[in-house]
Protein backbone atom coordinates (compact mmCIF):
# COMPACT_ATOMS: atom_id res chain seq x y z
CA UNK A 1 0.00 0.00 0.00
CA UNK A 2 1.40 3.37 -1.08
CA UNK A 3 2.81 5.99 1.53
CA UNK A 4 0.63 8.47 2.34
CA UNK A 5 2.04 12.39 1.72
CA UNK A 6 1.47 14.90 4.54
CA UNK A 7 2.64 18.79 4.98
CA UNK A 8 3.79 20.18 8.40
CA UNK A 9 2.91 22.72 10.71
CA UNK A 10 -0.18 23.00 13.08
CA UNK A 11 -2.81 25.88 12.79
CA UNK A 12 -0.81 27.07 9.50
CA UNK A 13 -2.69 28.49 6.34
CA UNK A 14 -2.22 25.28 3.86
CA UNK A 15 -3.30 25.03 0.34
CA UNK A 16 -2.97 21.74 -1.30
CA UNK A 17 -4.54 19.84 -4.66
CA UNK A 18 -4.98 16.91 -6.05
CA UNK A 19 -5.10 18.52 -9.86
CA UNK A 20 -2.47 21.14 -10.79
CA UNK A 21 -4.41 24.53 -11.53
CA UNK A 22 -7.54 23.50 -8.97
CA UNK A 23 -7.13 25.92 -6.89
CA UNK A 24 -8.33 29.66 -7.92
CA UNK A 25 -6.03 32.41 -7.91
CA UNK A 26 -6.61 36.02 -6.13
CA UNK A 27 -10.14 34.92 -5.35
CA UNK A 28 -11.86 32.41 -2.73
CA UNK A 29 -15.17 32.07 -4.71
CA UNK A 30 -14.76 33.14 -8.38
CA UNK A 31 -17.43 33.56 -11.04
CA UNK A 32 -15.94 30.23 -12.34
CA UNK A 33 -14.29 27.95 -10.67
CA UNK A 34 -11.08 25.54 -12.65
CA UNK A 35 -12.20 22.50 -14.07
CA UNK A 36 -15.98 23.07 -13.26
CA UNK A 37 -15.89 22.81 -9.24
CA UNK A 38 -17.52 24.09 -7.02
CA UNK A 39 -16.82 26.58 -4.03
CA UNK A 40 -17.69 26.00 -0.37
CA UNK A 41 -16.59 28.28 2.67
CA UNK A 42 -16.34 25.24 5.99
CA UNK A 43 -15.91 27.29 9.06
CA UNK A 44 -14.95 25.77 11.99
CA UNK A 45 -15.10 29.18 14.43
CA UNK A 46 -17.39 32.10 14.24
CA UNK A 47 -16.83 34.43 10.87
CA UNK A 48 -15.59 37.35 13.53
CA UNK A 49 -13.73 35.47 15.71
CA UNK A 50 -10.40 37.09 16.18
CA UNK A 51 -8.18 36.13 13.50
CA UNK A 52 -5.89 34.68 15.51
CA UNK A 53 -8.18 32.65 16.16
CA UNK A 54 -10.75 32.16 13.02
CA UNK A 55 -10.50 28.52 11.54
CA UNK A 56 -11.80 28.38 7.98
CA UNK A 57 -10.73 26.60 5.31
CA UNK A 58 -12.00 26.60 1.27
CA UNK A 59 -12.99 23.57 -0.24
CA UNK A 60 -13.03 23.15 -3.97
CA UNK A 61 -15.35 20.24 -4.92
CA UNK A 62 -16.84 18.25 -7.45
CA UNK A 63 -20.42 19.32 -6.25
CA UNK A 64 -21.20 21.07 -3.03
CA UNK A 65 -22.13 19.63 0.19
CA UNK A 66 -25.52 20.43 0.00
CA UNK A 67 -26.02 18.19 -3.42
CA UNK A 68 -27.40 14.77 -3.55
CA UNK A 69 -28.79 14.34 0.26
CA UNK A 70 -32.01 13.16 1.22
CA UNK A 71 -34.02 13.95 4.41
CA UNK A 72 -32.39 12.66 7.41
CA UNK A 73 -33.77 9.40 9.45
CA UNK A 74 -32.78 8.44 13.34
CA UNK A 75 -29.93 6.35 13.11
CA UNK A 76 -30.43 3.50 16.02
CA UNK A 77 -27.15 3.60 18.03
CA UNK A 78 -28.01 3.64 21.83
CA UNK A 79 -24.22 3.17 23.02
CA UNK A 80 -22.83 6.60 21.59
CA UNK A 81 -24.52 9.31 23.30
CA UNK A 82 -24.66 13.02 24.97
CA UNK A 83 -26.02 11.68 28.22
CA UNK A 84 -23.97 10.90 30.97
CA UNK A 85 -24.19 9.77 34.55
CA UNK A 86 -28.02 11.24 35.25
CA UNK A 87 -28.39 10.45 38.77
CA UNK A 88 -25.20 11.65 41.71
CA UNK A 89 -22.11 11.09 40.55
CA UNK A 90 -20.36 8.46 43.09
CA UNK A 91 -16.64 10.32 44.67
CA UNK A 92 -15.47 6.65 44.50
CA UNK A 93 -12.16 5.79 42.01
CA UNK A 94 -12.55 3.65 38.97
CA UNK A 95 -10.44 1.53 36.86
CA UNK A 96 -11.63 -0.61 34.15
CA UNK A 97 -10.11 -3.48 32.19
CA UNK A 98 -9.37 -3.34 28.63
CA UNK A 99 -13.10 -3.74 25.94
CA UNK A 100 -12.64 -6.84 24.12
CA UNK A 101 -13.18 -6.33 20.43
CA UNK A 102 -16.70 -7.49 18.86
CA UNK A 103 -17.25 -11.15 17.00
CA UNK A 104 -19.57 -9.53 14.79
CA UNK A 105 -18.92 -7.64 11.87
CA UNK A 106 -18.87 -3.89 13.32
CA UNK A 107 -17.29 -0.73 12.06
CA UNK A 108 -15.48 2.36 13.63
CA UNK A 109 -18.76 4.66 13.60
CA UNK A 110 -20.42 1.55 14.69
CA UNK A 111 -17.96 0.28 17.63
CA UNK A 112 -18.04 3.61 19.63
CA UNK A 113 -19.06 3.40 23.08
CA UNK A 114 -19.78 6.32 25.57
CA UNK A 115 -17.64 5.81 28.61
CA UNK A 116 -18.04 8.97 30.53
CA UNK A 117 -18.17 13.06 30.15
CA UNK A 118 -19.73 16.70 31.00
CA UNK A 119 -20.91 19.46 29.89
CA UNK A 120 -23.31 19.81 26.71
CA UNK A 121 -22.72 20.55 22.89
CA UNK A 122 -25.46 22.78 22.78
CA UNK A 123 -23.31 25.42 25.77
CA UNK A 124 -19.69 24.07 23.49
CA UNK A 125 -18.42 23.26 27.07
CA UNK A 126 -17.11 20.04 28.19
CA UNK A 127 -16.12 16.74 26.68
CA UNK A 128 -17.49 13.00 25.96
CA UNK A 129 -14.82 10.48 26.29
CA UNK A 130 -16.05 7.48 24.16
CA UNK A 131 -14.13 3.78 23.40
CA UNK A 132 -14.10 2.19 20.19
CA UNK A 133 -13.70 -1.14 18.81
CA UNK A 134 -13.61 -2.32 15.22
CA UNK A 135 -13.71 -5.38 13.08
CA UNK A 136 -14.24 -3.95 9.80
CA UNK A 137 -13.62 -1.08 7.46
CA UNK A 138 -16.71 1.71 6.39
CA UNK A 139 -17.86 0.76 3.41
CA UNK A 140 -20.45 2.66 1.34
CA UNK A 141 -20.98 5.00 3.85
CA UNK A 142 -19.61 8.03 5.23
CA UNK A 143 -19.26 9.97 8.71
CA UNK A 144 -19.36 13.13 10.38
CA UNK A 145 -19.78 14.80 14.07
CA UNK A 146 -21.64 18.21 14.29
CA UNK A 147 -21.41 18.07 17.94
CA UNK A 148 -17.21 17.84 18.62
CA UNK A 149 -13.85 17.51 17.33
CA UNK A 150 -13.01 14.73 17.62
CA UNK A 151 -9.31 13.62 19.42
CA UNK A 152 -8.66 9.67 18.65
CA UNK A 153 -6.35 7.82 20.26
CA UNK A 154 -5.54 4.48 18.87
CA UNK A 155 -4.08 1.22 21.25
CA UNK A 156 -4.71 -1.61 18.99
CA UNK A 157 -4.73 -1.61 15.00
CA UNK A 158 -3.71 0.85 12.31
CA UNK A 159 -6.62 3.05 10.44
CA UNK A 160 -6.63 4.55 7.90
CA UNK A 161 -9.06 7.76 7.46
CA UNK A 162 -9.81 9.05 4.36
CA UNK A 163 -11.62 12.85 4.86
CA UNK A 164 -12.66 15.48 2.35
CA UNK A 165 -9.35 17.34 2.95
CA UNK A 166 -7.20 14.15 2.46
CA UNK A 167 -6.18 10.84 3.57
CA UNK A 168 -4.35 10.22 7.47
CA UNK A 169 -3.04 6.71 8.20
CA UNK A 170 -2.49 6.16 12.23
CA UNK A 171 -1.40 4.02 14.55
CA UNK A 172 -0.71 3.46 18.44
CA UNK A 173 1.40 5.62 20.12
CA UNK A 174 -0.14 8.51 17.15
CA UNK A 175 -3.08 10.72 17.70
CA UNK A 176 -5.42 12.43 15.32
CA UNK A 177 -7.65 15.17 15.36
CA UNK A 178 -10.78 15.52 13.17
CA UNK A 179 -12.45 19.20 13.41
CA UNK A 180 -16.22 19.29 13.16
CA UNK A 181 -17.97 18.92 10.44
CA UNK A 182 -15.53 17.11 8.72
CA UNK A 183 -16.36 14.02 6.52
CA UNK A 184 -14.66 11.15 6.54
CA UNK A 185 -14.41 6.99 6.30
CA UNK A 186 -12.16 4.48 8.18
CA UNK A 187 -10.39 1.36 6.67
CA UNK A 188 -8.78 -0.90 9.30
CA UNK A 189 -5.06 -1.62 7.89
CA UNK A 190 -5.40 -4.30 10.49
CA UNK A 191 -8.02 -6.90 11.47
CA UNK A 192 -9.01 -5.21 14.76
CA UNK A 193 -8.79 -1.83 15.98
CA UNK A 194 -9.32 -0.60 19.90
CA UNK A 195 -8.58 2.97 21.18
CA UNK A 196 -9.86 5.73 22.71
CA UNK A 197 -11.71 8.52 21.44
CA UNK A 198 -12.50 12.33 22.92
CA UNK A 199 -15.40 14.81 21.73
CA UNK A 200 -14.50 18.07 22.83
CA UNK A 201 -16.99 20.21 22.68
CA UNK A 202 -15.22 23.20 23.90
CA UNK A 203 -12.65 25.99 22.18
CA UNK A 204 -10.65 23.76 19.47
CA UNK A 205 -7.87 22.39 20.73
CA UNK A 206 -4.65 24.02 20.58
CA UNK A 207 -0.66 24.20 21.42
CA UNK A 208 -0.26 24.82 24.98
CA UNK A 209 1.59 28.32 26.11
CA UNK A 210 5.42 27.51 26.97
CA UNK A 211 5.74 30.53 29.65
CA UNK A 212 9.45 30.14 30.86
CA UNK A 213 9.69 27.05 29.26
CA UNK A 214 10.96 29.78 26.35
CA UNK A 215 10.23 28.55 22.70
CA UNK A 216 11.40 24.65 23.06
CA UNK A 217 9.94 21.69 24.49
CA UNK A 218 6.73 19.58 24.38
CA UNK A 219 5.18 19.13 21.24
CA UNK A 220 6.88 20.90 18.45
CA UNK A 221 4.73 22.36 15.82
CA UNK A 222 6.79 20.89 12.86
CA UNK A 223 5.66 17.51 13.97
CA UNK A 224 1.89 17.48 12.99
CA UNK A 225 1.23 16.73 9.95
CA UNK A 226 -1.83 17.37 7.85
CA UNK A 227 -3.57 15.98 4.67
CA UNK A 228 -2.41 16.99 1.14
CA UNK A 229 -5.45 16.98 -0.90
CA UNK A 230 -7.33 13.59 -2.32
CA UNK A 231 -10.24 13.45 -3.96
CA UNK A 232 -12.31 10.44 -5.09
CA UNK A 233 -15.14 10.99 -8.11
CA UNK A 234 -17.92 8.13 -7.44
CA UNK A 235 -21.56 8.21 -7.79
CA UNK A 236 -23.85 5.28 -6.18
CA UNK A 237 -25.74 4.42 -3.51
CA UNK A 238 -24.09 5.68 -0.27
CA UNK A 239 -25.16 6.23 3.70
CA UNK A 240 -24.20 9.67 5.35
CA UNK A 241 -23.98 9.35 9.23
CA UNK A 242 -24.13 12.18 11.43
CA UNK A 243 -23.85 12.86 15.18
CA UNK A 244 -25.74 15.95 15.79
CA UNK A 245 -27.36 17.32 19.05
CA UNK A 246 -26.44 14.21 20.57
CA UNK A 247 -28.14 11.74 18.70
CA UNK A 248 -27.13 9.92 15.33
CA UNK A 249 -29.21 10.62 12.21
CA UNK A 250 -28.43 8.69 8.62
CA UNK A 251 -28.91 10.22 5.16
CA UNK A 252 -28.51 8.38 2.00
CA UNK A 253 -26.36 9.83 -0.91
CA UNK A 254 -25.74 9.81 -4.01
CA UNK A 255 -22.16 10.29 -4.15
CA UNK A 256 -19.00 10.31 -2.24
CA UNK A 257 -18.81 13.31 -0.36
CA UNK A 258 -15.03 13.19 -0.43
CA UNK A 259 -14.69 15.18 -4.28
CA UNK A 260 -12.22 17.91 -2.76
CA UNK A 261 -10.15 18.29 -5.52
CA UNK A 262 -8.04 21.44 -4.08
CA UNK A 263 -8.08 23.50 -0.57
CA UNK A 264 -6.71 26.01 1.18
CA UNK A 265 -7.43 27.21 4.54
CA UNK A 266 -5.96 26.27 8.34
CA UNK A 267 -8.83 24.02 9.13
CA UNK A 268 -8.27 20.47 8.48
CA UNK A 269 -7.46 17.21 9.62
CA UNK A 270 -4.03 16.29 11.69
CA UNK A 271 -2.06 14.21 13.60
CA UNK A 272 0.73 13.64 15.79
CA UNK A 273 3.25 11.41 17.05
CA UNK A 274 3.24 11.24 20.74
CA UNK A 275 7.43 9.42 20.34
CA UNK A 276 8.30 13.27 19.04
CA UNK A 277 6.94 14.68 22.40
CA UNK A 278 9.61 16.29 24.33
CA UNK A 279 9.29 15.79 27.79
CA UNK A 280 10.28 18.58 30.37
CA UNK A 281 10.96 17.61 33.72
CA UNK A 282 12.70 18.19 36.84
CA UNK A 283 16.55 17.82 37.04
CA UNK A 284 17.05 18.61 40.65
CA UNK A 285 13.94 17.84 43.22
CA UNK A 286 10.64 16.80 43.28
CA UNK A 287 7.90 15.75 40.85
CA UNK A 288 6.47 18.39 38.33
CA UNK A 289 2.68 18.84 37.79
CA UNK A 290 1.45 16.70 34.69
CA UNK A 291 0.44 19.89 33.25
CA UNK A 292 4.44 19.86 32.32
CA UNK A 293 3.41 16.98 30.07
CA UNK A 294 0.51 18.81 27.71
CA UNK A 295 0.40 17.77 24.28
CA UNK A 296 -2.62 19.69 23.18
CA UNK A 297 -5.28 22.08 25.53
CA UNK A 298 -9.00 23.40 24.84
CA UNK A 299 -8.68 26.29 27.17
CA UNK A 300 -12.03 27.65 28.91
CA UNK A 301 -12.66 31.45 29.66
CA UNK A 302 -10.80 31.00 32.99
CA UNK A 303 -7.37 31.54 32.14
CA UNK A 304 -5.25 28.54 33.52
CA UNK A 305 -8.34 26.58 33.98
CA UNK A 306 -9.09 24.38 30.91
CA UNK A 307 -11.90 22.74 28.91
CA UNK A 308 -9.45 19.82 28.55
CA UNK A 309 -6.09 19.21 28.67
CA UNK A 310 -4.36 16.28 26.68
CA UNK A 311 -1.32 14.79 28.76
CA UNK A 312 1.27 12.35 27.85
CA UNK A 313 3.54 10.19 30.15
CA UNK A 314 6.25 8.61 27.56
CA UNK A 315 9.34 6.87 27.97
CA UNK A 316 11.74 9.54 29.83
CA UNK A 317 14.52 9.24 32.57
CA UNK A 318 13.89 10.59 35.57
CA UNK A 319 17.14 11.71 37.88
CA UNK A 320 15.76 13.72 41.06
CA UNK A 321 17.14 13.08 43.96
CA UNK A 322 16.12 12.30 47.69
CA UNK A 323 12.62 12.39 45.67
CA UNK A 324 9.64 9.96 45.82
CA UNK A 325 9.77 9.97 41.96
CA UNK A 326 6.56 8.40 40.58
CA UNK A 327 3.57 10.91 40.98
CA UNK A 328 2.58 12.35 44.28
CA UNK A 329 -0.24 11.50 46.53
CA UNK A 330 -3.03 13.88 45.26
CA UNK A 331 -6.27 15.43 45.55
CA UNK A 332 -6.82 18.02 42.96
CA UNK A 333 -9.53 20.13 41.96
CA UNK A 334 -9.54 18.83 38.12
CA UNK A 335 -10.76 15.40 37.28
CA UNK A 336 -8.50 13.17 35.46
CA UNK A 337 -9.31 10.04 32.76
CA UNK A 338 -6.19 7.89 32.44
CA UNK A 339 -5.82 5.18 29.54
CA UNK A 340 -2.40 3.23 28.74
CA UNK A 341 -1.56 3.09 24.71
CA UNK A 342 1.62 0.23 25.80
CA UNK A 343 3.58 -0.52 28.33
CA UNK A 344 3.28 -0.27 32.08
CA UNK A 345 2.41 3.14 34.38
CA UNK A 346 5.36 3.84 36.46
CA UNK A 347 2.96 4.94 39.55
CA UNK A 348 0.43 1.64 38.96
CA UNK A 349 2.11 -1.60 39.50
CA UNK A 350 -1.21 -3.81 38.28
CA UNK A 351 -4.43 -3.69 37.13
CA UNK A 352 -3.70 -0.65 34.93
CA UNK A 353 -3.55 -2.75 31.56
CA UNK A 354 -3.40 -1.46 27.84
CA UNK A 355 -7.32 -0.45 26.33
CA UNK A 356 -7.70 -0.13 29.73
CA UNK A 357 -9.11 3.11 32.27
CA UNK A 358 -9.03 4.62 35.53
CA UNK A 359 -11.06 7.84 36.35
CA UNK A 360 -10.03 10.12 39.72
CA UNK A 361 -12.57 12.41 39.86
CA UNK A 362 -12.21 16.18 41.78
CA UNK A 363 -10.62 16.29 45.07
CA UNK A 364 -11.15 12.54 45.14
CA UNK A 365 -7.92 10.70 47.25
CA UNK A 366 -5.59 8.98 44.58
CA UNK A 367 -1.34 8.29 44.13
CA UNK A 368 0.73 5.53 43.67
CA UNK A 369 -0.49 1.55 45.28
CA UNK A 370 1.29 0.07 48.17
CA UNK A 371 4.22 -1.92 46.01
CA UNK A 372 4.70 1.28 43.65
CA UNK A 373 5.15 3.55 47.24
CA UNK A 374 7.28 0.39 48.91
CA UNK A 375 9.58 0.62 45.90
CA UNK A 376 9.95 4.24 45.02
CA UNK A 377 10.45 5.11 49.50
CA UNK A 378 13.79 2.71 48.62
CA UNK A 379 15.09 3.40 45.90
CA UNK A 380 18.71 4.72 45.26
CA UNK A 381 17.69 8.34 44.02
CA UNK A 382 21.82 8.72 42.98
CA UNK A 383 21.01 6.50 39.95
CA UNK A 384 19.06 7.63 36.95
CA UNK A 385 16.02 5.62 36.06
CA UNK A 386 14.71 4.91 33.10
CA UNK A 387 11.05 4.48 32.17
CA UNK A 388 10.90 2.62 28.31
CA UNK A 389 8.50 1.64 26.25
CA UNK A 390 5.59 2.92 28.04
CA UNK A 391 2.72 5.43 27.25
CA UNK A 392 -0.01 6.47 29.26
CA UNK A 393 -2.02 9.57 28.32
CA UNK A 394 -4.20 11.41 30.45
CA UNK A 395 -7.78 13.52 29.89
CA UNK A 396 -7.87 16.30 32.44
CA UNK A 397 -10.79 18.78 32.69
CA UNK A 398 -12.35 21.32 35.43
CA UNK A 399 -15.34 19.78 35.54
CA UNK A 400 -16.57 16.67 37.32
CA UNK A 401 -16.90 13.38 34.58
CA UNK A 402 -19.84 11.63 34.77
CA UNK A 403 -19.09 7.58 33.71
CA UNK A 404 -22.61 6.19 31.96
CA UNK A 405 -24.72 4.00 33.43
CA UNK A 406 -22.81 1.50 31.02
CA UNK A 407 -19.71 2.03 32.33
CA UNK A 408 -20.77 1.62 36.22
CA UNK A 409 -22.11 -1.32 35.26
CA UNK A 410 -19.68 -2.96 33.42
CA UNK A 411 -17.94 -6.41 33.48
CA UNK A 412 -14.70 -4.95 32.78
CA UNK A 413 -15.22 -2.57 35.86
CA UNK A 414 -12.18 -3.55 38.72
CA UNK A 415 -14.95 -3.09 41.51
CA UNK A 416 -11.81 -3.65 43.97
CA UNK A 417 -10.00 -1.04 42.64
CA UNK A 418 -9.56 1.04 45.78
CA UNK A 419 -8.06 -2.54 47.57
CA UNK A 420 -4.37 -1.30 45.99
CA UNK A 421 -4.27 1.65 48.47
CA UNK A 422 -5.24 -0.52 51.54
CA UNK A 423 -1.75 -2.44 52.05
CA UNK A 424 -0.54 1.05 52.39
CA UNK A 425 1.60 1.08 56.57
CA UNK A 426 1.88 3.05 58.81
CA UNK A 427 5.62 4.66 59.14
CA UNK A 428 4.97 7.33 61.72
CA UNK A 429 6.93 7.23 64.62
CA UNK A 430 6.61 10.11 67.10
CA UNK A 431 9.59 11.12 69.42
CA UNK A 432 9.65 10.02 72.59
CA UNK A 433 9.53 12.92 74.35
CA UNK A 434 11.44 13.37 77.25
CA UNK A 435 12.69 9.97 77.47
Amino acid sequence: MAQLQYQSGFGNHCSTEALAGALPQGRNSPQRCPFGLYAEQLSGTAFTSPRHENRRSWLYRIRPSAAGQQPFEPYSHGAWTNQFGQGPTSPDVMRWNAPEVPQEPTDFVDGIVTWAGNGSCDDHTGVSINLYTANSSMLDRYFYNADAEMLVVPQQGRLRFSTELGRIDIEPCEVLVIPRGVRFQVELLEDQARGYLLENFGQLLRLPELGPLGSNGLANRRDFLIPVAWYEDLEGRFDLIVKFAGALWKAPLDRSPLDVVAWHGNYAPYKYDLRHFNTIGSISFDHPDPSIFTVLTSPSEVPGTANLDFVVFGPRTLVMRDTFRPAWYHRNVASEYMGLIQGSYDAKAHGFVPGGASLHNCMSAHGPDAATFEKASTADTHQPQQIEGSYAFMFETRKVIRPTDRALSSPLRQRDYHQCWQGLAKHFQAPNVGA
